[in-house]
């Protein structure tokens, strides 16, 4: 089996609740995940890190950059004048540029959370509603990577799939095109700056129970790239993520179909690291 024809499977939104980041360590445990990001902004991440950390040898451990839930780590007054964040708003419709100093103080200050917490270099990079897309936070993030990890860059993800991929899975149309139109040009960028990435994005939802996962989890099978990975959002349920997420019972369906499907050890990554700890993506 190459690794072109296996998939990364990556967990969004550890850190969120105890609730999503336990759900998130038994897929881990089972062997059923490829990747976890981390929120750090959330109050519950130092407490939660140390499940993640000790498992590191298979999952690959990523950022989970969050600028539009919860709360910042430091002030933000014109991005989050009230002390929370303002939600995906005002990134899709460009009104961050005036912020843009305070973005790139919240990257630095949120994978400082990580590094303390995890005690490593995060392995990836993504965004919550993939706000890393957008240019003001790209040019930011770009930046950070290179100067902070010269020698070991991390990989970030690219939410942009290419339009003959989206089309051919003929589910999540809107969605899919959505995010390739805020991330084209991303491909470059990241190229440009010597950091890596995937080739081939999926796993959109409808989030609706009405639907079974494991037939959206074809559909993320489906007209794969070469690098290819697809984005989950599994666990369990809990008062926090009530509070803090319009996404709950779906984590669920996600936690139950990934648990049990007998076929995914012939078509899931599983973490490889090499002598030094660099994962070896794909292979």
């Amino acid at each position: 089996m190459t690794g072109a024809r296996r998939i990364v499977l990556s967990a969004d939104d550890y850190g969120i609740s105890e609730g999503v980041s336990r759900g998130i360590i038994e897929l881990i445990v089972a062997g059923h995940l490829s990747a976890t990001a981390a929120m750090t902004n959330w109050p519950e991440w130092p407490a939660l890190a140390p499940a993640l950390i000790a498992r590191r040898e298979r999952i690959a451990i990523g950022l989970h950059l969050n600028l539009t839930a919860g709360c910042p780590l430091g002030a933000m007054p014109i991005l989050a004048p009230t002390g929370r964040l303002p939600g995906i708003a005002p990134f899709l419709h460009g009104q961050v540029d005036a912020a843009a100093d305070e973005i790139a103080t919240e990257i630095a200050r949120q994978l400082d959370s990580f590094e303390d917490a995890a005690g490593m270099a995060p392995d990836f990079v993504d965004g919550h509603h993939h706000v890393h897309i957008f240019p003001v936070v790209r040019r930011a993030l770009i930046a950070a990577l290179v100067t902070r990890y010269p020698n070991r860059k991390p990989l970030v993800r690219n939410p942009g799939d290419h339009p003959a991929r989206i089309l051919l899975r003929r589910a999540f149309l809107v969605k899919a095109a959505g995010v390739a139109f805020h991330a084209r040009g991303l491909a470059t960028d990241l190229a440009r700056a010597g950091l890596p990435s995937n080739d081939g994005f999926s796993g959109f939802s409808a989030f609706d129970r009405a639907t079974a996962y494991d037939r959206e989890l074809d559909i993320a099978r489906r007209a794969k790239g070469p690098r290819h990975l697809a984005m989950c959002h599994p666990g369990h349920v809990d008062a926090t993520l009530q509070a803090r997420d319009d996404l709950t019972d779906r984590r669920e369906d996600e936690l139950a179909t990934l648990l049990d499907r007998r076929d995914i050890g012939a078509w899931l990554w599983l973490c490889r690291r090499d002598a030094d700890g660099r994962v070896l993506w794909w292979q």
